[in-house]
């Protein structure tokens, strides 16, 4: 189960799912878009669990979440800590403010003056919303990668639902609830994840390990946030994650969700 993220920007994790897809059987779920109801992780989650029930029955799936989707795949595992199999973090986001504070200097740093302009006009540019974050995402997307010619091909964004979702995980995390509720999990979790993402990898080991005892990371230094699309590290990462999720049934299905 590939879970991406954003959040609010589907359809990125396309080249992930056919890496594995001619192995394994694989579901792509577009995460549910805004509207009425604030999102909030709780909402995420339920949705989640709905999925994998009508989806999968009795099968323990293995949770592969991207970014925001591996904080998704850790709150779906407390919340369900017997339901997956195993879960896998690929460059996964940040739990607490210092690991958040050292992103911001890494992308600060690496953010040129001309981007910083361009970026600062895109809210004159791009009126609509959900076209400004696809706008964001693509100007900012080298700075996320390691030979800077990664190109993410995003088919969905939601702006208002990246907003209400992420602002929910802040307060959570606030409030203590995460990372400490991923004690429950009792699952393998692995964690992938490039030296070269601007997401501290290590920082964020540190916040997972005192809750997550079974957990193994893996970090490759030519690599950023997108470990498929780096080709130095593309085929090391496709080996490491198939040998993850050992004997599957063949199948990929991307489904709107």
């Amino acid at each position: 189960m590939l879970l991406h993220g954003g959040p609010g920007v589907a359809g990125y994790l396309e080249p992930l799912a056919r890496g594995v897809g001619d192995s394994f059987r694989v579901l792509e779920p577009f995460q549910r878009r805004s509207g009425g109801e604030p999102l909030t992780v709780a909402t995420h989650v339920a949705d989640l669990d709905e999925l994998l029930e009508r989806q999968c029955g009795d099968e323990q799936p293995v949770l592969v979440g991207h970014s925001w989707g591996a904080m998704l795949a850790l709150a779906y595992g407390a919340k369900h800590p017997r339901r997956a199999r195993s879960i896998v973090l690929i460059g996964c986001g940040t739990f607490d403010r210092s690991a958040r504070s050292r992103m911001r200097e890494i992308l600060d740093e690496r953010t040129s003056e001309p981007l910083r302009r361009r970026l600062q006009s895109l809210a004159q540019e791009y009126p609509d919303p959900d076209q400004r974050l696809r706008a964001y995402g693509s100007l900012v997307t080298p700075l996320y990668s390691y030979d800077g010619a990664a190109e993410v091909a995003i088919e969905a964004c939601d702006a208002r639902g990246h907003n209400e979702t992420w602002s929910d995980m802040l307060r959570l995390q606030d409030a203590g609830v995460y990372p400490a509720a991923f004690a429950a999990i009792n699952k393998p979790v692995l964690m992938l994840h490039g030296g070269h993402d601007p997401h501290p990898g290590r920082l964020v080991l540190a916040s997972l390990q005192p809750y997550l005892a079974r957990l193994q990371y893996r970090e490759w230094g030519p690599c950023g946030h997108y470990p498929w699309l780096e080709p130095s590290v593309r085929d090391d990462f496709f080996e490491d994650l198939r040998h993850w999720l050992a004997l599957a049934p063949v199948a990929v299905e991307r489904r709107r969700h």
